[in-house]
């Protein structure tokens, strides 16, 4: 019996529902993950994926875990189906979520220095029932000034930094009209504006391993797809990384998967299917998913491109 990791808590119940469905299968039928890999022709560290919850098989995947295991390959599509529509709605929404965190995050940073509450009104002589809550109230705003003074304090140091900054850039001649001569953000300034697990951005991402450096998974929406004979080709886009990729699933080896920047210098990332009937290149730069294309080519023959819409 296979011992699994438990599945993430924000996971969506029908994923989670069609992952523990694959992972009981897996178990009837008495295959580890290593003779999973063999008798299916995927790589075992895609199917740690696969059951673990962090990436949606193929749907040829899933026909050959079902055919592997003595199931009935249409009950386990027909889930697959299911639950990628709710997969795609999820990358999608995941967009707009982490743009909402970033405003609010913005807005909770401007509300820390608003303005401070004015001075506790004094004891009116003539209500000296009154004197215990004012000075509840005093406390309260003496408690106040106290947590506000660190903020107060780590403002104006910053604003010093500032000038001090912009005074040396005056004297030392720093403010001609060359741009070229400014240096752009350091890469650890850059870095800590990204999400946790996610290691590059823009043009640092080019060339780079998508799942490697946190651009896949939750971070990633398929922007376009396309049959191409019998193997799916995908654009896949992740909008934290600024950077795009090409998929390929149920292909054969030797076939071969590329994106290539739309128009202009037409700059590309190529990669070929080896021994694992899936593969993805590293990734392309582009501001939108619409900048870029996906192909594939076959051994058989057939080519085609999964191209999202312009924008």
């Amino acid at each position: 019996m296979a011992r699994w990791r438990p599945l993430a808590d924000d996971l969506d119940p029908r994923v989670r529902e069609f992952t523990e469905q694959l992972r009981r299968q897996v178990d009837r039928g008495g295959l580890s993950v290593a003779a999973l890999a063999e008798a299916t022709g995927y790589s075992r560290s895609s199917w740690e994926r696969y059951l673990n919850g962090r990436l949606l098989p193929p749907r040829y995947a899933v026909v050959a875990l079902a055919e592997a295991t003595g199931a009935d390959p249409a009950h386990f599509t027909t889930m697959w189906e299911v639950t990628e529509r709710v997969w795609s709605r999820a990358e999608g929404r995941h967009d707009v979520t982490m743009e909402a965190l970033r405003i609010a995050e913005a807005r909770a940073a401007l509300g820390e220095f608003g303005p401070a509450p004015g001075p506790a009104p004094a004891p009116s002589a003539s209500a000296p029932a009154s004197t215990s809550a004012s000075g509840s109230v005093s406390a309260s705003a003496s408690a106040s000034a106290v947590r506000r003074r660190p903020v107060v304090l780590f403002v104006v140091g910053v604003v010093a930094v500032v000038l001090a900054v912009v005074g040396a850039t005056v004297l030392t001649g720093g403010g001609g009209g060359d741009d070229r001569a400014r240096p752009g953000p350091s890469p650890t300034a850059r870095a800590a504006e990204l999400p946790a697990g996610v290691k590059c951005t823009g043009q640092d991402c080019t060339g780079k391993d998508p799942e490697g450096m946190g651009c896949g998974g939750g971070n990633a929406r398929t922007a376009a797809a396309a049959w191409v004979g019998g193997a799916y080709v995908e654009m896949r886009y992740s909008r934290v990384c600024a950077a795009a990729w090409a998929r390929i699933s149920a292909g054969a080896p030797g076939d071969t998967v590329s994106v290539t920047e739309a128009g202009g210098a037409r700059r590309s990332q190529h990669s070929r299917i080896g021994q694992d009937p899936a593969a993805y290149t590293s990734m392309l730069a582009v501001r939108t998913p619409g900048a870029a294309r996906a192909c594939a080519t076959l051994t058989t023959g057939p080519h085609g491109c999964a191209t999202p819409p312009p924008g």
